[in-house]
């Protein structure tokens, strides 16, 4: 049955999907996972990296990009969809400082974002782009998060996860988030990565995470903070563990 409806993008199938848009979304859950975290006073962006090439240099690889000074984001699915989708909405923020001598807000840009992605569902001669996309930034000292997928909707979080095995994550963060971490960057941080860690099995090497907090650009993780990071990690569940041990023991 698919296959009589999945070759025109304008056209729905009698049980009302459009397979282009539900294939671009395959896509995207094909691609590297990625993580976003809202707390307090610091939004945290942590993408699994793929090994490089031998001879290729891995700062041209990369999942986490600036698109303004204040807003930056963090994609799944196919590179060079995301790469052209990311260009034309940094014309968009220069264009809106230019007009309204104002930094544009997080959510106008995210709702941009998405517009650019429905026009695409939408017209003869085009294909849905196959990426997803985790915006943050800060709105006068304000956190923000927010996800768009390839059928043009977007959504305010906390916590979200986009990309490979992004429900097991998303499950991990829905777990785990709290009021407490929220208050705490380090633990905003930590929940980031403990919730990567979900499907990354190697370690701090396959991991990069960004920090944006009140009143500062984007932060990109170094390899000695990002393993200062995974020991304390690795202590914490040590403890857990301990406590476990205690009360099994007691009982």
């Amino acid at each position: 049955m698919a296959s009589s409806y999945d070759r025109a993008i304008t056209v729905f199938s009698p049980d009302g999907h459009l397979f282009q848009v539900e294939y671009a979304l395959e896509a995207v859950n094909k691609g590297t996972c990625a993580v976003g975290v809202r707390g307090d006073d610091v939004v945290v962006l942590g993408v699994e990296k793929r090994t490089t090439a031998k001879l290729q240099k891995d700062r041209t690889v990369k999942k986490i990009l600036k698109m303004d000074d204040h807003i930056s984001v963090a994609f799944a699915g196919l590179t060079a969809d995301a790469k052209s989708l990311i260009d034309t909405t940094r014309v968009e923020c220069q264009s809106y400082r230019l007009s309204l001598e104002d930094p544009p807000s997080v959510e106008h840009i995210t709702r941009f974002m998405a517009q650019t992605k429905q026009k695409f569902t939408q017209s003869n001669g085009k294909r849905p782009y196959g990426v997803s996309c985790l915006v943050i930034g800060f709105d006068k000292d304000v956190p923000k998060l927010f996800s768009t997928d390839p059928s043009g909707v977007y959504a305010e979080w906390k916590a979200n996860a986009i990309g490979r095995s992004s429900k097991t994550v998303r499950e991990y963060l829905e777990k785990h988030y709290s009021k407490e971490v929220a208050q705490s960057r380090r633990e905003t941080e930590k929940l980031a990565v403990k919730a990567l860690l979900e499907v990354v099995q190697s370690g701090s090497k396959s991991l990069e995470v960004a920090v944006m907090a009140k009143g500062q650009p984007l932060t990109m993780m170094g390899a000695d903070e990002l393993e200062e990071l995974m020991k304390e990690i690795e202590e914490d569940r040590e403890r857990e563990a301990e406590k476990k041990g205690k009360k099994k023991s007691s009982d």
